[in-house]
């Protein structure tokens, strides 16, 4: 018996397509997420109170929260407030808002880490403000965080899969709609799990790369 092998051969199509969904909405969603969690990370780590204090508010927040939930709260909830999102765009900013609390503390441990001589030997040169942050505390942060973030980015494309609740064409959504046609549950959804490995492995090989840069900054 072939265990459903040669429906899953048949529709590969279908399970490409939505791993091409997968792979473009996570990439899309990691990046915007790195954008917004670099600048959350900044407020967190500021000396004035309010806005540390409101970023950290929401950062708890996030981490408390089940991202089934928030898709729910998202996709569902907001048309209460007369705010409407299709699927995708819903799922995809659950995905970033999510995930941006999380990289943002990832990188606030990073940046807390760094030897203060830093900081004063870019005030002592003359750098202040946005130009010192950008210049002299996020190139070693990012390189220093690079295993953690590379963790979080696979998150990233393991939480897609609960977009399948509000149907976006995801891979997961893929594979559940050819085993309901054809009750193939188990080729169908080992199809899926070695799709996904796939293209966590990828993400990894490129955060061991990262890794290695990294080590100089250490």
């Amino acid at each position: 018996m072939n265990h459903g092998l040669d429906v899953i051969w048949i529709h590969r199509s279908e399970l490409l397509a939505g791993l091409l969904s997968t792979t473009a909405l996570s990439a899309l969603s990691a990046a915007c997420s790195l954008v917004t969690g670099t600048v959350l990370s900044t407020v967190l780590m500021s000396r004035q109170r309010v806005p540390a204090s409101m970023a950290r508010v929401f950062v708890d927040l996030m981490r408390c929260t089940p991202f089934l939930l928030l898709v729910y709260v998202i996709y569902y909830g907001l048309p209460s407030f007369g705010i409407r999102l299709d699927n995708i765009s819903a799922g995809f900013f659950g995905l970033v808002i999510y995930n941006t609390a999380y990289v943002a503390e990832i990188l606030r441990a990073g940046w807390a880490n760094r030897p203060r001589e830093e900081l004063e030997a870019g005030h002592a040169f003359g750098f202040h403000g946005v130009q010192l942050v950008r210049r002299l505390v996020l190139p070693p942060v990012f390189y220093s965080s690079a295993p953690m973030l590379g963790n979080q980015f696979i998150q990233i494309v393991k939480d897609s899969s609960f977009l399948t609740i509000i149907a976006v064409p995801e891979l997961t959504y893929a594979a559940n709609n050819i085993q309901s046609n054809h009750y193939i549950p188990f080729a169908a959804f080992i199809a899926a799990v070695l799709l996904y490995w796939i293209v966590c492995s990828a993400i990894e090989l490129i955060v061991s790369a990262m890794r290695r840069v990294s080590e100089q900054y250490q």
